[in-house]
């Protein structure tokens, strides 16, 4: 029995006319007879019922068809799906992304890719941008979310969306009701990103500092923004993070003022390896551009 065998049934199933069956795929009426009478002499079942005026099926051919329909449609999703794990060769697809970016749109993306390609292993690397650009280039990371900037002949960027700052502190330790309550900061401990893991955005951090007319104490570093967050709760300090990144650090000790005074925003991008963008990275990039808060999407 062969692919053609069960096409040519199906085909004569729907029409009920070896005339108008045979018209639809192409064939004289004969080879159509020939593989219908091969297909129900290797099944030992007859499929119709003939005769000078009519075709139609028998029992079997009623329960035949139905299942014979029922194996074609899941022949169709193995193909498809293998085709899908075919662009992906490794059959896994690494992205990774700084600490600093919210986390629950990472998560339904990767829930999002999982549902569309269910045969590809999704990997997720929390990885700084200075590195990130080093894995991207060596075709080591499918897709990363990085902060600007980011300059490379062979990585591709899209903007995902401009993120502005904030400071955070512990509201039963500072009273700070404004932007203007800031310089009051000027002798307080500061808690920020590491410089060598993030020197960019540890550069802003300073000049934030420095609009309000001071230079900041930063005795905590870290390479985490949960554990950044987690000293402030904690009273340790107070920082400086992405605004959006409070979304999913709510906690009630902490308080929050968005720098709005300064026209000072970090870009967040979706970076990709220049000429090796599968269909798998621009599923992701057309998610997660969906998946802007939207708070933010006013400001891309």
């Amino acid at each position: 029995m062969e692919l053609r065998h069960l096409k040519y049934f199906l085909k004569l199933a729907e029409e009920l006319s070896f005339v108008r069956a045979a018209e639809k795929l192409f064939i004289s009426q004969p080879p159509l007879s020939r593989q219908i009478k091969e297909l129900e002499t290797e099944l030992g079942a007859t499929l119709f019922e003939r005769n000078n005026k009519r075709v139609a099926l028998t029992e079997a051919g009623k329960f035949y068809e139905k299942e014979v329909r029922e194996l074609i449609k899941n022949l169709e999703r193995i193909n498809t799906q293998t085709k899908k794990i075919s662009e992906n060769q490794s059959g896994e697809f690494r992205i990774a992304y700084v600490s600093s970016t919210f986390s629950g749109a990472i998560s339904n993306l990767v829930q999002h890719l999982t549902e569309q390609y269910p045969y590809v292993r999704f990997r997720l690397y929390e990885v700084p941008t200075i590195k990130q650009i080093n894995a991207i280039e060596d075709l080591k990371i499918d897709l990363g979310i990085v902060r600007a900037p980011l300059h490379s002949p062979k990585i591709a960027t899209q903007l995902w969306f401009k993120d502005s700052f904030s400071l955070v502190f512990n509201k039963n330790l500072y009273i700070i009701e404004k932007e203007q309550d800031i310089p009051t900061l000027s002798e307080s401990t500061f808690v920020f990103f590491n410089k060598d893991y993030a020197p960019q955005y540890y550069e802003n951090l300073l000049q934030i500092c420095a609009h309000f007319g001071f230079t900041p104490k930063v005795v905590h570093e870290s390479n985490n923004v949960s554990s950044i967050i987690q000293l402030v709760k904690n009273g340790l300090g107070v920082s400086i993070v992405p605004t959006s990144i409070l979304r999913s650090h709510l906690f009630p000790e902490l308080g929050c003022i968005e720098l709005k005074t300064i026209p000072l925003f970090t870009d967040i991008l979706l970076a990709t390896p220049k000429n090796h963008v599968s269909d798998i990275s621009k599923t992701a990039i057309a998610f997660l551009k969906k998946e802007i808060p939207e708070t933010l999407k006013g400001k891309i």
